[in-house]
Formats: C-alpha cells, structure tokens, sequence
C-alpha cells in the first residue's frame, strides 16, 4: 500500500491514513509537538523511518518559528575569503558544529562601502525570518551592528571581538585575548636580542587590532624596546607595501632599522618576505619574520615563517556552539579563546646588533 503523495512519495497524509489517524496527530507526532501520546509518537515515527519519510524543512520551520539557518555576512571579496587561511578554518569550525545540530549555513559576501550594504542583509533576513542567529566577523569601533542585532532582536556571535563586548540580551562574543599574544610576540623577539622591531598590522579601525598594536607597544615599552607601525588591508601585495614604508631609507645595522616584523597575517607576511627580498634584506641574516596567523603558507614557505598557532578552527567551533546556545534563549555568556602558541621557524633568529 502506498504511503501517499505523487509517484509513491511518502506524505503525511499518507502516514495517517496507513495508521488509521488524523492528520493532524501525524503531524504533531512527527514535529515532536504536544498533543498526542508518546505510544502514537512511537508508532508514527516507527513508519515514517521504514517508509524513509523526512519532514518538510520548510513546513518544520513554519511550525516552529524557525529557520534552522544560521547568517554570516562577510563584507569581503569573494578571493579575499579564499585565500585568507583565517576565514576558510573559521568557517570550517562553524559548519562542523551546524551540521552537527542540522543547520545551514548562509553565508552572504557583501562590497565594502560606506551605503553599509551588509546591515540591509540583516534587515532583510530578520524581516524574512531567513536565519534564527547570525555570527559577526571583524568587530571595529562604534560597530552598528550589535545594536542593529539586538533591536532587531536577532541572535548574534561576535567573533573574537575586544574582550569587553557583550555578552547582552541578544549576543556575545569568543574573545581573544590579544594582549597576551602581544607579549608572546614581542618577549620572543626580546629574547633573542631584538630591540627594535615593527608590526605591520590590518586595518586600523578593527577593535583585534587596535588591541594588538596596544598590546605591542605596552610590552616593547616594559621591555626597554621600541615599536615601529605600518597599517595594510591583509592581503600579501600591500603587506608587501607596508614593509617597504617601515624599512624605507634605512639601511640594515643602522640605530633605526627594525630587525624583527610582526605581520596581522599569514598573507601578509610572505607579501613581506617577498619585499625583503627584492630590498636585497635577508631573512633571517638581517631581519626576522613572525605571522600572527599559522597556515601551510607559513610552514612551506623559505625560509619557514615562524607563527602564532591560534586553533582557528576551534575559534569557529566555539562561536558556533555559542550562537545555538543563544538561539535557544539561554542565558548569553562569552567564551573565551586560549592564548596563542608560538611557533619558532626558520625566520625567526638572534638579532644583528646595531652599530655603534
């Protein structure tokens, strides 16, 4: 006998037919709602399994109130995204957690401009109910986003953001403790005689690093060292550009020349080996090299990059896991991420003393 439906597909009416119920007590029984007793509840979902019957996601939704879908809106190229290795672990570590839990994922990438088409996504799809929860990337300062969020009364995760934001009502954040791997940073070059040193950064007004930069300068000062900064947008040609500016007219051994660079980036840093290279500088003879960001690329690359192993993917992990604990009215708190690792390469080694 059939289940019902078109070309033998299962229905529910079908379902109710074959045990002799309402449609109306099927449905209950198989969106796990009240209304009927957990021996029926058996005997529907005992038939529904044999016959291979799924729920309708879109029915399921509308009966809950619920999307089953999370939003991330990426105000970013989609080449920036693909080759960024930050993004690619992070976005893993989220869909991991979502798939686990049966969510999808929607990911929106959006071009930067100042119309901020990005907060007409989140209008849109909390309007539409096309997402229950959204998770935010690059927090700057005075984000509209997390008050847009929270009077739209949307779910929100802020990831990595400064460790003062949230949590609220409506959000939260997995922090990063980014001063203490500022420290890391900076007494690893301390410890092998590095004086002067330079961080070529991301863009200034992103909260991670302002509080990098901050961090940076604190413990160079503590530590009797000074600190040199160059601002770029992440990807290698201007981490190239940005180490120009910080070496320009200054010649290796001289007082103000920086023997180690710090890069906001694993890009970043090979864009910065490259213009070591065509300055005729060497790495790590003159200059040593250090990515805040840990990939392949800095493992692979000549000399290999020493990095700061952050676990990426669990800070997508972490995120994720928050958001759903958000979305399902719990009490919002952040969760921190553990401090970074670092991992001494190739271009990491012992200053060359300025001349006297």
């Amino acid at each position: 006998m059939s289940g019902g439906g078109p070309a033998g597909k299962v229905t529910i009416a079908g379902l109710a037919g074959r045990l002799g119920m309402s449609k109306a007590s099927v449905s209950y029984a198989l969106n796990g709602q009240p209304g009927v007793s957990e021996p029926t509840r058996a005997r529907v979902l005992a038939l529904a399994a044999e016959l291979g019957w799924y729920p309708s996601s879109s029915a399921r939704a509308l009966s809950q109130s619920r999307s089953d879908a999370v939003g991330i809106v990426l105000a970013r190229s989609p080449e920036e995204v693909g080759s960024e290795s930050f993004y690619m672990n992070v976005l893993a570590g989220i869909e991991a957690v979502l798939s686990e839990h049966d969510m999808n994922l929607m990911l929106r990438m959006v071009t930067p401009s100042p119309a901020r088409l990005d907060l007409d996504v989140y209008r849109r799809w909390a309007g539409e109910r096309r997402v229950d929860g959204v998770i935010v990337f690059d927090s700057f300062s005075d984000d509209p986003r997390p008050p847009l969020l929270s009077g739209l009364r949307l779910p929100h995760v802020l990831v990595g953001a400064a460790g003062d934001a949230g949590p609220t009502p409506f959000g939260a954040n997995t922090p990063v403790d980014q001063g203490a791997d500022a420290a890391t940073v900076v007494e690893a070059f301390h410890a092998r005689g590095h004086r002067h040193i330079a961080y070529v950064s991301g863009p200034l007004g992103l909260t991670h690093e302002a509080a990098r930069r901050a961090g940076i300068h604190s413990h160079a000062s503590r530590l009797g060292m000074t600190a040199v900064f160059s601002a770029s947008d992440y990807t290698a040609d201007d981490g190239g550009k940005a180490t120009t500016a910080v070496v320009a007219g200054l010649a290796p051994g001289s007082p103000d020349f920086p023997t180690a660079i710090a890069y906001g980036n694993d890009l970043m840093a090979m864009g910065g080996l490259r213009a070591l290279k065509r300055l005729g500088i060497s790495v790590p003879g003159q200059v040593s090299v250090l990515s805040w960001d840990d990939s392949i690329l800095c493992q692979l690359s000549s000399p290999s990059v020493a990095a700061l192993a952050r676990n990426t993917m669990e800070l997508g992990r972490r995120s994720a896991a928050l958001l759903l604990e958000t979305i399902a009215g719990h009490q919002s708190a952040n969760v921190a991420m553990p401090a970074g690792v670092l991992h001494a390469r190739e271009s990491l080694r012992e200053a060359v003393q300025a001349a006297p």
